[in-house]
């Protein structure tokens, strides 16, 4: 019997690029910026999900029992599906599923219920606070609406969060799943989230959009964190292409995740483990390096991180001045929807041949081929996509073309 091999057929984006494939597609090659002024916080700056309109993709019964990160689950969801032409109402309940990657969680709602509890006492707490906050909301959601009655879950490992879902969405699908929504997205934009993140060394102080979040520029001054992300539907290959599916965006060839083991928030002083999750992965799709057309780096924001990703780059690809990119630039980090909007990214520039850029970066370094501007490219065949999460979380995917 032949291998069951996992594709992508639908990709749902609700991320500052845009809601929706086409806008995020097309703001993302022409590099636009979309990262801007928070008021009231100490954080100056964050990647903001404009025009997002939960009433249409969430009723109200259901808005007032979930938080933002969960309604941009339900939205990317309804989105992908559409991508993919895909009801699930046709496929039997049993062999669906969903896996997503979770990080803060409802905190907007979490915030407002504590603050009903001190101010106005237990009776004013909500009964939906027990499940509306928790970070595996968005798939228990996604469960019940659509009727995916297979294994279904969520991963934490921060911003590496996304591909190790993707990991397991492709384990499902090979081990006999039809189809699995799986990716992530998050909503770290309460008062409450920003006043958490202020505290971090690593976020960027900075007021102007252009110089805020510049991954391997000399002068790097940290991260803006952002909402959103990115939910993908993956099929098995033959069941996709014998119902019709309108696109098969790229085949999920091969992930792997690491772990520095070294201390709870601090990255370790050299990048091991971090290449050891990008050489596995490049392995396990049956690649050697130079197969490899592009990377999606992690891109932190400081000197230092970046310092070390750019030695684990060089240790993978040694000589070879593989094309790197870091289209969040445009973005903020998502936190757990950051990866997997780079895999929505990714799968688009091998449906496409077309890499997206890295706005607003400074001189290049270690010899690093960073991609500035939308870059076409004949042959494109696979792509590298990395992440690493606080803590000492490493994760690896590569995808191919189909």
């Amino acid at each position: 019997m032949s291998r069951r091999r996992a594709v992508i057929t639908g990709l749902g984006v609700v991320a500052p690029t845009g809601i929706g494939v086409s806008e995020h597609w097309e703001r993302s090659l022409a590099g636009a910026t979309m990262i801007s002024r928070v008021e009231g916080s100490p954080i100056k700056l964050a990647g903001q999900v404009e025009g997002f309109r939960e009433e249409e993709f969430v009723d109200s019964k259901l808005r007032v029992q979930t938080d933002r990160w969960t309604w941009f689950a339900m939205a990317a969801t309804q989105l992908a599906l559409a991508d993919a032409a895909f009801d699930p109402a046709r496929e039997s309940p049993s062999d669906l599923s969903v896996v997503t990657a979770g990080g803060s969680g409802g905190n907007a709602f979490g915030q407002r219920e504590i603050q009903a509890l001190w101010s106005r006492g237990p009776r004013s707490v909500s009964a939906y606070q027990s499940i509306g906050w928790f970070y595996a909301a968005s798939s228990g959601q996604l469960s019940i609406r659509h009727q995916l009655k297979g294994a279904c879950g969520v991963l934490v490992a921060d911003a590496a969060g996304g591909i190790d879902a993707l990991r397991e969405a492709a384990r499902l699908v090979r081990r006999g799943t039809e189809g699995v929504l799986t990716g992530g997205t998050e909503a770290p934009l309460s008062p409450y989230a920003l006043a958490c993140q202020a505290g971090e060394e690593t976020v960027s102080r900075e007021s102007d959009p252009a110089r805020a979040y510049r991954p391997f520029a000399p002068d790097a001054n940290g991260y803006v964190p952002a909402e959103g992300g990115a939910i993908l539907l993956v099929e098995e290959r033959e069941s996709a292409l014998g119902r019709g599916a309108p696109s098969v965006y790229a085949e999920i060839a091969g992930t792997a995740s690491t772990h520095d083991a070294h201390h709870i928030t601090d990255a370790a002083p050299d990048p091991r483990q971090y290449a050891r999750a990008m050489r596995e992965a490049i392995a396990r799709a049956g690649l050697r390096p130079d197969d490899i057309g592009v990377v999606f780096a992690d891109g932190a924001g400081t000197p230092e991180r970046d310092a070390l990703e750019v030695v684990a780059l060089t240790e993978v690809f040694g000589s070879r001045a593989v094309p790197v990119t870091v289209p969040k630039t445009m973005t903020g980090r998502l936190c757990s929807g950051g990866a997997a909007l780079d895999l929505a990214w990714a799968a688009l520039a091998l449906a496409d041949q077309v890499i997206p850029p890295t706005v607003n970066a400074g001189a290049e370094v270690g010899g690093l081929d960073l991609v500035r501007e939308a870059r076409t490219v004949s042959g494109l065949s696979a792509a590298l996509v990395v992440a690493r999460g606080s803590g000492g979380f490493n994760s690896a995917a590569v995808l191919t073309a189909v």
